[in-house]
């Protein structure tokens, strides 16, 4: 390795990663307030933000740091902040507000064992949360890394989905994944492919704020532009007006579905492992995937024919790419730091034609390869 090669090399923890993945991608606002185990991602960006012409702000709650990092993008930077569940349960109703009024922003949620403060400790809890939280049922994107390395890398898509669909994107970390520490390979900062929101190309006269392109995804004018931008937290037509008739409603309502689910292509990450010949499947997902990994290679090692799924994109849930698998094995184990929460969704993309069963713990420990193992040999 040369000297060029090792410099592109760095040791980070997981919370760290999301803030050198985040200035890689062009965020230039952080507003936020601390909440263990997500604290080092607010203590980090208080550092480096001001170094890069940023601007980092500590508010008085979490209701209030989604408020100001809404306002920030409106007024065109981009911007995120982190918490934990307890802190994501506050969030809510301003992630609903980005959802409707299409306001570009990232959430990180370090979980945390619940319910209500809990403690802190590990989990995967708030999987549903993510997805069920806000009133509507509306679509949304959150990704889960199983890697510090990949926790740098989901943070500059995470902010680039963000901007190119205009719609807030999750990013679920966990307490250990947060304050680990591997290696981790840093993109030249000229290098980083970065997206950005599409903006008008129409004089400010014919302009209206919710005016879809192809892709369903409106210009967005930056609040303070000669473009007259219009942000309402009701239904509305193409200008924003409140009050809009049954047609403008329902096509509103389908647009910002329509505009998540027609890109599945672009939005869809996931990873299988030894599946080509897969009996029994493994799904697995963030750092549980990483013991649900080693037990496949020591199952495959006994001569058992297992295989491993990890959806990296788990909104919108890959519900094709896990009924394809399902097509092929007899069995799929399901592999969850909670009680069972995406379960569902895989029982669900199987159509009952295939068993399904889960392996679950929520006692803020980590699921050992072993527990796995047991499963798999146990459903052979």
């Amino acid at each position: 390795m040369n000297i060029q090669t090792e410099r592109n090399f760095r040791l980070m923890q997981g919370n760290e990663a999301v803030v050198e993945g985040a200035i890689a991608a062009g965020v230039r606002f952080f507003a936020g307030y601390p909440i263990t185990p997500s604290t080092e991602i607010l203590e980090k960006f208080a550092v480096r933000l001001p170094q890069v012409g940023g601007m980092f702000i500590q508010m008085e709650d979490e209701l209030g740091s989604l408020a100001a990092v809404l306002g920030a993008s409106l007024g065109g930077a981009k911007a995120m902040t982190a918490t934990s569940g307890p802190g994501l349960a506050l969030m809510t109703e301003n992630i609903s507000l980005a959802i409707e009024a299409e306001i570009p922003c990232v959430v990180v949620d370090v979980q945390r064992m619940g319910p209500a403060i809990g403690m802190i400790f590990t989990t995967q809890g708030d999987m549903m949360t993510a997805k069920w939280a806000t009133p509507g049922g509306n679509e949304i994107i959150a990704l889960t890394p199983s890697s510090v390395n990949e926790t740098y890398e989901l943070t500059i898509r995470a902010v680039n989905l963000s901007e190119r669909f205009r719609v807030p994107v999750i990013l679920l970390s966990d307490a250990y994944l947060g304050h680990m520490r591997e290696k981790v390979k840093v993109v030249d900062y000229d290098h980083v492919e970065r997206a950005d929101r599409p903006k008008p190309t129409v004089p400010p006269s014919q302009y209206l704020s919710f005016d879809a392109d192809e892709a369903g995804v409106p210009a967005m004018a930056d609040i303070g532009s000669e473009y007259h931008l219009v942000i309402t937290p009701y239904l509305h037509n193409k200008a924003g007006i409140y009050g809009p008739s049954v047609e403008e409603r329902s096509f509103l309502l389908r647009r910002l579905h329509n505009k998540i689910l027609a890109h599945l292509d672009e939005i869809l990450m996931n990873e299988e492992v030894m599946l080509d010949d897969a009996q029994i499947a493994i799904f697995a997902y963030g750092i549980t995937a990483r013991a649900a990994k080693v037990a496949v290679r020591a199952a495959r090692a006994e001569g058992i024919r297992v295989g491993l799924f990890r959806p990296i994109t788990v909104w919108p849930f890959p519900q094709e790419a896990v009924k394809q698998v399902a097509r092929r094995v007899t069995k799929v184990i399901v592999v969850e730091m909670n009680f069972g929460q995406l379960v569902g969704e895989v029982e669900r993309a199987c159509r009952g034609n295939v068993e399904v069963h889960l392996v679950s713990q929520d006692n803020g420990l980590l699921i050992t390869p072993d527990k796995v193992l047991r499963a798999i040999k146990e459903a052979c």
